[in-house]
């Protein structure tokens, strides 16, 4: 059994470990997860959280096997890592490749899905106050035709402030924000709808979560590489030197410098 590098074994612990750091946090986040949400929120969460459980306890038991595997120079451990991680990696690389194509396709539900709520004044209560904390930071009102939306009753996180960036309007008179009105002056709102935002905001969160989900395949695509190539080292025979029979060995073929009468 070859011996393996000092710098390769320590690059591949310093990956698998890192690979287990990030398991045990998503365990945690699991965990939290699943502490933090109401009955009702866990249900329909239910697939997606048992699913998280399976992936980082495993892959968590997966990096310990990995890094004892490397310690103690065992092959079994590391070709149990190993074949793990390169099927978890292909399994992540077409979730990817599936999340990537349906992604046009999610905006779609999505906005269907807010138009559902229309109209506004017919929406749940907790569907109107996540809007108006979305239209005071965001700065906008409504969801597709504006403050429309609303009809008479218009929210007053439509209203504009002195810090406000996105352009604004003049709210109708007879409006539910007409008391607001100071020496007959037109009361501003936000012009803009809500609708793109949300959705833009939802798709970025989409293309961060990818992006993660890319930069942990190529973390565990490289532990899998330093597996393979810690086991092809492991593999190797370490050479030793011939061993060469000399005749002059056997005859003692050595030579008198000095004749030992001299000094008697």
């Amino acid at each position: 059994m070859g011996k393996v590098n000092v710098c390769l074994k320590r690059g591949y612990i310093t990956v698998t470990s890192l690979i287990a750091i990030l398991s045990a946090l998503l365990l945690a986040i699991t965990l939290f997860s699943h502490g933090y949400f109401e009955d009702e929120e866990v249900e329909k969460m239910h697939a997606g959280l048992h699913a998280m459980y399976v992936i980082s306890i495993v892959t968590l038991l997966l990096t310990i096997l990995g890094v004892y595997g490397a310690c103690k120079e065992k092959q079994w451990p590391l070709i149990v890592f190993t074949v793990g991680i390169i099927l978890g990696s292909l399994f992540m690389t077409a979730c990817e490749i599936r999340a990537l194509v349906v992604r046009p396709q999610l905006a779609e539900e999505m906005k269907r899905h807010y138009l559902d709520m229309l109209p506004l004044p017919n929406a749940n209560e907790g569907f109107l106050d996540g809007l108006m904390y979305v239209q005071s930071e965001l700065q906008c009102c409504g969801l597709d035709q504006g403050y429309q939306d609303w009809g008479y009753n218009i929210s007053s996180s439509c209203l504009c402030t002195e810090e406000s960036t996105n352009p604004c309007v003049a709210a109708p008179r007879n409006s539910s924000l007409s008391e607001f009105m100071v020496d007959d002056q037109p009361v501003m709102i936000y012009k803009e709808a809500c609708l793109p935002y949300l959705i833009g905001d939802e798709i970025s969160g989409i293309n961060a979560a990818l992006g993660i989900m890319m930069g942990v395949i190529l973390l565990w695509m490289l532990a899998a590489v330093l597996g393979v190539v810690i086991l092809c080292r492991l593999s190797q025979k370490d050479e030793t030197p011939a061993v060469v029979y000399s005749p002059e060995a056997k005859a003692g073929n050595y030579a008198v410098l000095v004749d030992a009468a001299e000094y008697t």
